[in-house]
């Protein structure tokens, strides 16, 4: 079995609407903002002459505005463009602890080296994240109501108000017993009651059964949680097939061909189908390879249908504008040949910043030799002592999938503790400090294989690194276009900002009357560091800016995205260099207090901006 495969596959998930329109501010120095529009369609450089009219208007309320010599050198359009593909990143989350279990602070880049396959890689991205640092910041706000105005010092406190932390509570009520659901429910009740007020808190189960959104209403979520009981997909309904087989000895049978867990099903298959008749041995086999393939393939499926509803609760998180952590509450099971879609789940966290902790809902437990005793296994005397070795073994090896999870992710594995209060406790807890580390590697070939990781620190010093242990290779070459708007779409929800080109963000909003405003955010662009090139004497690139807004719960309100093809004159390049580029677009909200987040990419160069920002419109 690999340690810790990999597989990078396409989050398709989000499609915000394309609502808002770009209309361009040319200044020959950093202009003050403009006036807001006034209310109506969005605008477009390919709009009708009547709205580009009113663009243009709108540009040049700065007293300084220029506009380029020719109308094409700026158009913007909702149709797709021809993106270059940035190179596929390996984003490996490590944690660095001393002897003492504490996490070490302040590495650098050059204090770690990265190998894959054992063979040394260029570490291209580097960054350390800590609670302080994904802190959500008030963006520059100006309003043209003087009345309406807010303080900075008044953002600032709601931006602290806004929720900043997003807790996925997963349930693996496929794999639960009664026993487990019973306890874990009695240390999830105390613990919601002792959430902070920003926290938000949602509630998943492998099974799909039992659902509850984002909420800071602890009696909701303390109620909600009597609806946690154990929902196994397959079972024996209490009594014992012939032979009887179990998921672990059925793999060890049909995937690794164990001839000696043959031999004991057969055996099984002789006492209790031929009473013993040894000669019909050969029927019995088939029988035992009969009863390893019908559970296996009962157990995959089981498998299968909990990854698919841990996929859509990584993807809901996802869609969270803020710190994000998923606590997988398990006993743990077996994926059989199904590591790689362990290692996709492990993928799908890791690019959209989500550490997964989890927790081992049976505690400090002992092997169980016997089995059930309410449904003992049955066998002989010439079969019991090895088919108790195969129950060890599989209750031993159901923590596996837990551990590849947390450590997978950067997050935490608490096993073998009977305080589940702790275990929650530490699990929802954001963690103190993780080192996140990227390489695009070189001449990847495209064929599914698994590549082993590794991950040391330079200087030898005995600590202890948690860190993924490898990934798999695409099996498929990406769509440029495809993978382009997949970079925009992960990045729109991430918590993270990006500096590959420089951008500032800025809000301003203008109260319509009591109950709507319109909200506009502008995006200026440091163009020297864009990447142009060269077409029919031209400076040519393609930007894409994404925006989403976000309420105080967290909820998307209104948001999306528009292409601006640039075919630039020398002489309206070098002015740009100096001055920037300033981009508008305005969306109606109502009054309240939202967090605004900007994606910015960069066609030619394949580089990506992002920025959060919390803004404040007054009742």
């Amino acid at each position: 079995m690999p340690q810790f495969p990999f597989a990078r596959r396409v989050l398709s998930f989000l499609a915000f609407p394309l609502l808002f329109g770009v209309c361009a501010v040319l200044n020959a120095q950093d202009p003050p903002l403009p006036a807001p529009a006034p209310p109506g369609p969005s605008t477009s450089a390919t709009a009708p002459a009547t709205q580009q009219e009113s663009a243009k208007q709108d540009a040049t309320k700065s007293p300084n505005a220029q506009q380029p010599s020719d109308n094409s050198e700026l158009v913007t359009q909702d149709s797709a463009a021809t993106f270059k593909v940035r190179v596929n990143l390996v984003l490996v989350r490590v944690v660095v602890r001393d002897n003492q279990g504490k996490v070490v602070t302040n590495l650098r880049r050059e204090d770690f080296q990265l190998f894959d396959n054992r063979k040394p890689q260029t570490i291209t991205y580097f960054s350390s994240e800590t609670p302080e640092s994904q802190a959500l910041r008030p963006a520059t706000t100006v309003t043209a109501n003087d009345e309406s105005a807010v303080t900075p010092e008044e953002t600032q406190a709601a931006a602290k108000k806004l929720p900043q932390r997003f807790v996925g509570v997963m349930f693996d009520d496929v794999h639960m017993s009664m026993q487990d659901t019973t306890v874990v429910r009695d240390a999830a009740t105390r613990l919601f009651g002792a959430l902070a007020p920003s926290d938000r808190v949602a509630m998943f189960s492998a099974s799909g059964q039992f659902h509850l959104q984002f909420t800071a209403d602890h009696d909701q979520l303390a109620k909600s949680l009597y609806s946690l009981v154990p929902r196994p997909t397959t079972g024996s309904g209490g009594f014992h097939e012939c032979p009887d087989v179990t998921y672990y000895q059925a793999d060890l049978i049909q995937n690794k061909s164990d001839s000696q867990a043959l031999a004991i099903a057969a055996e099984d298959a002789v006492q209790c189908a031929f009473n013993g008749d040894e000669t019909k041995i050969a029927q019995a086999t088939q029988m035992a390879q009969s009863a390893a393939m019908r559970v296996l393939n009962l157990g995959d499926g089981e498998t299968e249908y909990a990854y698919r509803h841990i996929e859509e609760a990584i993807k809901q998180l996802s869609a969270m504008p803020g710190q994000r952590v998923m606590v997988f509450v398990s006993p743990g099971f077996i994926p059989s040949t199904l590591w790689s879609e362990t290692s996709d789940l492990i993928d799908r966290a890791s690019h959209a910043g989500i550490v997964i902790n989890t927790i081992d809902a049976r505690g400090l437990y002992t092997p169980d030799l016997l089995g059930d005793i309410a449904n003992p296994p049955q066998g002989t005397a010439l079969t019991a002592g090895i088919s108790a070795s195969y129950r060890l073994a599989a209750q031993t090896a159901q923590d596996e999938v837990l551990q590849q999870l947390a450590y997978g992710t950067g997050g935490t594995f608490f096993h073998n503790r009977n305080d589940l209060d702790e275990g929650l406790r530490e699990a929802v807890a954001a963690p103190p400090l993780s080192y996140l580390l990227g390489f695009s590697p070189q001449n990847l070939k495209v064929d599914g294989r698994f590549h082993g990781l590794k991950v040391s620190l330079i200087s030898k010093q005995k600590y202890s690194i948690q860190a993924r242990n490898g990934y798999y290779a695409p099996k498929t070459i990406p769509n440029p276009v495809e993978a382009a708007k997949q970079e925009i779409r992960e990045a729109i929800f991430s918590q993270e900002e990006l500096h590959d080109v420089p951008v500032d963000l800025q809000t301003q909003f203008f109260k319509k009357d009591a109950t709507s405003a319109r909200l506009s955010v502008l995006t200026h662009f440091d163009v020297k560091n864009i990447h142009f090139r060269k077409e029919q004497g031209r400076n040519a690139d393609v930007l894409t800016i994404a925006t989403a807004i976000f309420d105080d719960n967290g909820n998307f309100v209104t948001g999306g995205e528009k292409t601006v093809q640039m075919k630039l004159l020398d002489t309206t390049y070098n002015r740009l260099s100096r001055s920037g580029l300033t981009l508008k677009s305005s969306y109606d909200v109502k009054p309240g207090t939202y967090m605004v987040r900007l994606v910015v990419r960069d066609g030619e160069g394949a580089q990506m901006a992002a920025r959060n920002g919390a803004v404040v419109i007054p009742n």
